[in-house]
């Protein structure tokens, strides 16, 4: 059985989607400023004005984009139903991102629950602006409404590059201070006593037993406050719950803590076979930010015949995921996009089983590979960047890389590669890890011949283990062994997602640096 391949870039036809795109260019509002006044920030290459000017035209293709979306009367569970309902979602959560970053370009030290590092938070919006139409389009690949809109989606990511380039990333400079005590400014007394107690007061308890609030999940998510600025705590006691959850982009620093890895286990089989997208096929998917989860599973039990069928979707900006199990075959764990945590996770599946354009770092995560088709291959990692410019990537630290028990058998006879480049600028880092000897001697896999293989990049960094030899490693321009630890270190908690100037207020352990 041939690899499945994900979606390559398409090509434009020249259709009535050149009609529209033409309409947009033509009907796009005129820049309204051509300031040069710099005082707002000093990390743009152009007045914040113009850069704002620049996401208000992004903005309203998104508006015009989503009024044809809306035109469609497509009702019930089908594919083409699903994927309009991923777009509308999608294009909602951009133009909101797009807020985001207008709004902290006027106002760089407000409190919005950001890092307070301007660069790195408009590097991580805009980010997440750009793969949203990407993941839009290809959950409308082979229908008729891709062709109605790919173009102008093309300009939207077109117009958001741009955007990404005109943000430096060499001037981070901290608009908040993190203090003696390493709490951002915006994490009040009572939470900093909270959290350094390492008490956690649960604000609603789901059983399914019946002796808590809720017997499902969904329910205690639907009665969470909107955009709170304050922890809120569900309490998920043991037990099996059969259900696919969604926590949409309003509901702001929602904590979920089970009794245990094993022991609370949220479970579904949405799967691409049977009609889902892959974005909605997530058994749990989290957008709204500062989302944690603590000792708890999510399962996809589609099986490895059903393709693509996600257990855990995460779109949520400086989001921490502490001891949780994540399981399921094909792509597994979908870090989507912005900047997220994992911390002593388990994470198992087959083909490309961590996937998607998100800023992630795995830190002393068990990385299972699992046994799926008869003839199947095991790529671990499948990371999304599109543009040089995004700040995204996976780096994986202090992880053990090996054969879940149904591969055991097999090893030998089964390959497992660290990764395959989905997208051009495909970014992926296994540093201080222990690979066991089920890896490849060459390592990394092609996605479709050359394609990114001199765009990507993909590093090893002092592994362990059978598996970690280097002599026999592909020789892609983009793939390197490194050497310098100052190289490695870019890759690290601190630098890669800021994690000094956010995860302390999580009261989730982390190494900083690369020791210890």
């Amino acid at each position: 059985m041939a690899l499945y391949t994900k979606t390559q870039p398409y090509t434009k036809t020249l259709t009535i989607t050149t009609l529209i795109f033409f309409f947009l260019l033509l009907t796009l509002p005129h820049s309204t400023s051509a300031s040069t006044d710099f005082n707002a920030s000093t990390c743009l290459r152009v007045s914040p004005l113009k850069f704002i000017d620049s996401a208000k035209e992004v903005i309203t293709i998104l508006e015009r984009v989503t009024s044809i979306l809306s035109g469609f009367n497509v009702f019930g569970h089908s594919s083409l139903s699903n994927a309009i309902s991923d777009c509308l979602e999608l294009l909602d959560m951009s133009s909101e991102q797009l807020s985001w970053s207008m709004s902290a370009t006027q106002n760089p030290k407000g409190k919005d629950n950001s890092t307070g590092n301007l660069s790195s938070d408009l590097r991580t919006w805009l980010s997440a602006v750009l793969v949203n139409p990407d993941t839009c389009i290809e959950g409308l690949e082979g229908t008729v409404v891709k062709g109605l809109v790919s173009s102008a989606l093309d300009l939207v990511m077109s117009l958001v590059k741009s955007l990404l380039a005109e943000v430096d990333p060499s001037n981070d400079q901290l608009a908040i201070s993190t203090g003696s005590d390493q709490f951002p400014s915006w994490i009040n007394d009572e939470d900093k006593k909270l959290l350094k107690e390492n008490g956690v007061a649960a604000d609603a308890v789901v059983a399914a037993d019946g002796s808590g609030d809720y017997k499902k999940v969904m329910d205690a998510i639907s009665e969470a406050p909107e955009y709170s600025m304050k922890r809120y705590v569900i309490y998920v006691k043991k037990g099996v719950y059969v259900e696919n959850v969604e926590i949409s982009k309003k509901k702001w620093n929602i904590m979920m803590i089970g009794d245990g890895i094993d022991a609370t286990v949220i479970s579904g089989d949405r799967n691409k076979v049977d009609g889902w997208t892959t974005f909605r096929s997530a058994t749990f998917a989290v957008n709204g930010r500062g989302f944690i989860a603590r000792d708890i599973s999510f399962k996809n039990t589609a099986g490895p015949e059903k393709h693509q069928a996600v257990a855990l979707r995460s779109d949520s900006d400086l989001s921490v995921f502490y001891r949780v199990g994540i399981f399921g075959y094909q792509d597994s764990l979908y870090p989507h996009a912005m900047r997220q945590f994992y911390r002593e996770c388990r994470i198992a599946g087959t083909v490309d089983f961590i996937f998607g354009d998100a800023t992630a770092v795995f830190q002393n995560c068990q990385i299972l590979a699992k046994k799926g088709g008869p003839t199947q291959k095991n790529t671990i990692t499948a990371q999304g960047r599109k543009d040089p410019n995004q700040p995204t990537g996976f780096s994986f630290q202090f992880c053990n890389i090996s054969a879940d028990s149904d591969l055991l058998p097999s090893v030998g006879t089964i390959q497992t590669y660290l990764g395959r480049p989905w997208k051009t600028y495909s970014r992926t880092i296994f540093m201080q890890s222990y690979f066991s000897n089920i890896i490849s001697p060459e390592g990394w896999l092609e996605m479709n011949g050359k394609f990114a293989l001199d765009t990507l990049t993909y590093n090893e960094y002092m592994n362990t283990g059978p598996g970690a030899g280097v002599a026999s490693r592909v020789k892609w321009p983009g793939y390197r062994v490194l050497n310098d630890s100052r190289e490695a270190e870019k890759f690290t908690v601190a630098q890669f997602i800021e994690g000094n100037l956010w995860l302390p207020s999580t009261g989730v352990a982390y190494t900083a640096g690369l020791t210890v």
